[in-house]
């Protein structure tokens, strides 16, 4: 049997426990246990950028400074990736009629699931590159078509009865339309029920492996250390509960959102296309995906500017998430 290398999951170790640490925190000291408002989520948020910028340091501490730049720039891609996620996290709360109350334990799960399911996703990743080299031009093929389907203004799939997971359970056990006692299961004449609020979870999981496939390619093209890039998708992760609260805030005012992740998704695709003819430094990578990210805000404020009706023409996007804020169902 092989020995257990402790020097290597000792790292490992210690940032799992500094992000169980971190979430608890914020699942029972954010809001604590009432409806958030937009300043606690803007105060809140504005924390968790700067935790996430501080372990920056710490990796610069105990690793060098390309993998101090490595983990911000993964972070930073991640971090802009979880805008849309949250969308998507908003339409399941309105079709499932979660109400505000209970967000806050959906999403404390399914951040736990998404950072399970992103750990295995990296480790098998950074196993197949090792591998078979040819993966990394499979998965900037994958970027490049995902970036351009952002491009083209891809429709968000959150039907949950096209997902085949959410319809075995309903096939298991019967539903019960309740969601105001907060439980996964109930039991009514003695029989089991599945709530509404057991399904969304199946589905946000659900999402969540559609939202690892779409982002660990990304971060490959940054760095291939399994722990930075599981260190940037906690550390992205870690705030969305706040970041939850001003999505819709952000969606209004970021008018070139969905344009901008296209940009910065290509661009890491064509790096990580190209790596083995040209490699860009940490440093001029970070740089990159930081001017298109600046591009992005300034073309957004400026458009805004120039377009008092530009709030009108977002409408169809507004009027989803209003309806999902408001708890509407099927």
């Amino acid at each position: 049997m092989a020995a257990i290398d402790l020097a290597a999951l000792t790292p490992w170790l210690v940032l799992t426990g500094a992000v169980m640490v971190f979430l608890l925190i914020d699942l029972f000291a954010f809001a604590g246990g009432r409806e958030p408002t937009f300043r606690a989520g803007a105060v809140w948020s504005a924390g968790w950028l700067l935790v996430s910028l501080a372990a920056t340091v710490v990796v610069l501490a105990v690793e060098d400074g390309v993998a101090a730049v490595n983990y911000t720039t993964v972070y930073l891609i991640e971090r802009s990736l979880s805008l849309d996620n949250l969308f998507v996290f908003i339409l399941l709360f309105g079709y499932f009629g979660v109400p505000g109350e209970h967000r806050a334990k959906l999403l404390f799960w399914g951040i736990v699931a998404a950072l399970v399911l992103r750990g295995l996703a990296i480790l098998g990743g950074v196993a197949l590159i090792e591998r078979f080299h040819f993966v990394v031009y499979v998965l900037g093929a994958a970027l490049l078509l995902l970036a351009y389907r952002i491009l083209r203004g891809m429709d968000e799939n959150v039907d949950p009865e096209r997902n085949l997971f959410v319809r075995a359970v309903r096939r298991l056990y019967p539903v019960d339309t309740d969601t105001g006692h907060g439980r996964w299961f109930v039991r009514r004449g003695g029989v089991r029920h599945v709530t509404p609020l057991f399904l969304c979870l199946v589905s946000i999981v659900v999402a969540d492996i559609t939202f690892a496939v779409d982002s660990i390619p990304a971060a490959f093209a940054i760095t291939r250390d399994p722990l930075l890039i599981w260190m940037g998708n906690a550390f992205a992760l870690l705030g969305l509960r706040a970041l939850f609260v001003l999505v819709e805030w952000l969606i209004r005012r970021f008018r070139y959102l969905d344009q901008t992740i296209a940009v910065v998704l290509g661009l890491v695709a064509v790096k990580l296309l190209l790596e083995d003819v040209y490699e860009l430094g940490p440093l001029v990578s970070l740089a990159i995906i930081a001017i298109a990210f600046a591009c992005g805000i300034v073309a957004s404020i400026v458009a805004d500017r120039r377009d008092p009706l530009a709030d009108q023409k977002r409408s169809e996007r507004d009027e989803r998430v209003t309806a999902a804020h408001t708890g509407s169902t099927r």
